[in-house]
């Protein structure tokens, strides 16, 4: 997870690209920033925000268009935890008691940033007018031809209090620290042998804990084959990270 400590110190400029790109949750033009914000990315600001690996800026025609990377997301997620750049004045920093409040509120009804600020379908992609289309979930089919979908013939029944140690367990062995995102699909490696339908439920469940976390990708261009046949449904949407210990 981002700290505090991995938040790059940025213009205001650059903070409000990072914070209008998060709440848009797409990718966006420099004409759209303009009509949207009153600014554009560009020059200084967009070459930082590329480099530090923040932000993806298509320059294959213009007007340029800018997209949070998954890097990004976590620094925009963080961004009120770090000082307020001193040039900003008060409009950057009553952004940033905005963002801190946000942060606090959305901890506590257990939502993410990408599921709050998520774009629905019927939303137009302004690169083609169509429908913004969602990755799709994976069909009935998929998950049940998946090596982690049967268990045994032979496993004994196994309690849903089981089940939930033995992700725990997973999760100790694979995170870097407590706290610290880990896939569902490295999860479900880890735990082959369990039922599919029995692993599910349990991470349901599991959201509910005051110390879990399970959110989406928000930048699902990421996202491979296998994240997303491991990804566990909840609510109305795919969820693809683990987090157990400490926000």
């Amino acid at each position: 997870m981002t700290s505090p400590a991995d938040v790059p110190h940025l213009t205001p400029n650059q903070i409000n690209a990072l914070v209008v790109l998060m709440v848009e949750a797409r990718r966006l033009t420099n004409v759209e920033l303009k009509e949207l914000a009153g600014f554009t990315l560009t020059g200084k600001d967009n070459k930082k925000l590329v480099d530090l690996g923040l932000v993806d800026t298509d320059r294959t025609h213009r007007p340029f268009a800018h997209e949070l990377t998954e890097q990004g997301w976590r620094v925009a997620r963080q961004l009120h935890t770090a000082a307020p750049p001193k040039q900003g004045g008060s409009t950057t920093r009553s952004l940033f008691v905005v963002l801190s409040n946000l942060h606090r509120s959305l901890d506590r009804l257990r939502v993410s940033h990408g599921d709050f600020f998520k774009q629905t379908e019927a939303t137009a992609d302004p690169a083609t007018g169509e429908p913004r289309q969602e990755a799709p979930a994976p069909t009935a089919t998929a998950t049940t031809a998946a090596p982690v979908s049967a268990a045994p013939a032979t496993a004994a029944p196994v309690s849903a209090a089981e089940v939930e140690a033995l992700v725990r367990s997973a999760y100790r062995e694979l995170a870097t620290a407590p706290g610290a995102w880990v896939g569902l699909a490295d999860v479900r490696d880890r735990l082959a042998d369990t039922d599919r339908a029995a692993l599910d439920a349990a991470l349901r469940a599991m959201v509910g804990r005051e110390d879990v976390r399970i959110i989406p990708v928000a930048n699902t261009k990421s996202l491979t084959a296998r994240d997303r046949a491991a990804a566990v449904r909840i609510g109305n949407e795919d969820n693809h990270a683990l987090a157990i210990g400490p926000a």
